[in-house]
């Protein structure tokens, strides 16, 4: 397949959880255990992007290439477009933007989501889904959910639970979790950066509606691999450290 590059956007500030990047289990910090998997996806490159020097450094200390980028940005899309413009990267080399809070993201999923994406030439972005099993999942705003059609384009995604059930049935449906990966070609990620955030984007502050406002297509597929929680709060790692006991590379 076409080479791809991932970025990881990791930045300090956080209402939950100051400094999650460097937050220290395993032995590593956490954007670390998040480089290590982008490294192992077969990537051409990994970028961590962050606007504060302690993560810079505690990236370069593990032989990391690091940007610096502004600190204004509202989305990792924006932070991610940064490197993709001050790097002069060709409009259609392909972009993985990878989570900095998503130390148990397998490295399969990392290269599944840029193979999607070359895969449908027409497509804006591809992302990752993974079944909703759990009620609780399904009515958490938390959770964001994902509505694909036949073909595996987005129709939506939201916090709220959907589809959503009707006429006094009580159980769900079958729904999907979407996962927080994306690829993108750089050409369509500046201009996704570059546009004004639209009303459903700032309604479910989901950046990824902004596609959909525009018109462009997401593509969607469920992930090849399991997939382990994320870390929102401090109390997320202990969790975490449990799945990451039992995974390997």
């Amino acid at each position: 397949m076409t080479a791809f590059r991932v970025v990881i956007p990791a930045r300090y500030a956080s209402s939950r959880f100051p400094g999650k990047p460097l937050a220290v289990f395993g032995g590593k910090p956490m954007v670390q255990h998040v480089h290590e998997r982008a490294a192992a996806s077969g990537a051409a490159s990994v970028v961590v992007a962050t606007d504060d020097e302690r993560i810079a450094a505690a990236c370069r200390a593990f032989g990391a290439d690091v940007a610096l980028t502004r600190s204004d940005h509202t989305s990792g899309t924006e932070r991610v477009a940064e490197v993709a413009r001050a790097r002069a990267w060709p409009a259609d080399s392909l972009v993985v933007n990878l989570q900095g809070d998503s130390p148990l993201m397998p490295p399969e999923s990392i290269r599944q989501v840029a193979e999607l994406l070359d895969e449908h030439p027409g497509a804006a972005v591809a992302t990752l889904c993974t079944p909703i099993v759990a009620e609780a999942q399904y009515r958490s705003p938390d959770i964001v959910k994902v509505v694909m059609d036949a073909a595996g384009r987005a129709l939506y995604f939201s916090r709220a639970p959907i589809p959503c059930t009707a006429h006094g049935v009580c159980s769900p449906p079958r729904a999907w979790r979407h996962l927080g990966i994306y690829g993108y070609r750089a050409g369509g990620l500046l201009s996704l950066a570059s546009a004004a955030p639209c009303e459903l984007e700032s309604v479910e502050k989901l950046e990824q509606l902004r596609v959909l406002w525009l018109g462009l297509e997401i593509r969607v597929a469920p992930a090849s691999r399991e997939h382990g929680p994320d870390v929102d709060t401090p109390e997320d790692i202990p969790v975490v450290e449990q799945f990451l006991a039992g995974m390997s590379l």
